[in-house]
């Protein structure tokens, strides 16, 4: 069977905010309301390695709000890396004032792009599906960003297991913040064909990264041939990325 190599990342940008320890959090809680600090840079930066990839999930990349100037920030990423396709599922906004959304870039043409909300308790979860190819064999490409929360986690967790059973060819990529083996992801491992990673890549916190929370999960048909995470400039969390051998009927 003729198969194709793709290589995928899944990132969260933090809107282009800088992070670099947890002091950050309050010294620089400025900059995730105000259009302040390097985010155009940050920007920049993280479009330099999107643009080495062929398919990109973005959590927390702003869709036009006050603090990123009003500039949707999957749709800029997209143009400055050069990326054919793009959209974008805009979450949670607070005031107008800072947005958050879950993004795709691609090199390759979806058939169909579908966003879909999120169960919790708190709104503003969401995942967003893009479909290569035809029928039941084609690839299907997630993106999530899930709560903080287990017991939001489970019910998020439970409506993207339908979404994607019985798939063979599935990619769940996104910020779980879990990591893989906690109780409500078995329920995916059991609903789905994706498997749980062989090895566990830590990508929290971005300077001393000792949680894997961000995850990239493939059915047993796509073969992962390399995963690695790796700076998405300066937010606190480590990007990931894959090399993916993916069969040539799964993208026509």
């Amino acid at each position: 069977m003729d198969k194709r190599r793709l290589r995928l990342l899944s990132a969260n940008i933090q809107a282009g905010s800088s992070t670099r320890g947890y002091g950050d959090y309050v010294a620089r809680s400025w900059s995730h309301v105000l259009p302040a600090g390097n985010k155009r840079g940050a920007l920049d930066t993280i479009a330099e390695l999107a643009g080495r990839h062929d398919i990109v999930g973005l959590q927390e990349a702003d869709p036009g709000s006050l603090r990123s100037g009003f500039t949707n920030q999957t749709h800029y990423l997209a143009e400055r890396a050069g990326f054919a396709y793009w959209s974008h599922q805009p979450n949670r906004s607070v005031a107008g004032v800072a947005s958050s959304a879950n993004g795709l870039l691609s090199k390759l043409e979806p058939r169909l792009v579908e966003d879909h909300p999120l169960p919790g308790r708190v709104k503003g979860r969401g995942v967003l599906t893009a479909t290569f190819g035809d029928g039941r064999d084609a690839l299907t490409v997630a993106v999530a960003h899930l709560s903080l929360g287990s017991q939001s986690r489970r019910s998020q967790i439970d409506f993207i297991a339908d979404i994607l059973a019985g798939l063979p060819h599935a990619v769940l990529m996104g910020d779980f913040n879990c990591d893989p083996e906690q109780p409500e992801m078995q329920q995916l491992y059991r609903k789905t064909r994706l498997q749980p990673p062989d090895r566990c890549v830590p990508t929290f916190p971005s300077w001393r990264p000792q949680r894997a929370i961000d995850h990239m999960l493939v059915t047993p048909a796509l073969a992962l041939a390399t995963m690695q995470a790796l700076p998405a400039a300066q937010s606190d969390h480590l990007a990931l990325s894959v090399e993916l051998d993916v069969p040539e009927t799964a993208l026509r």
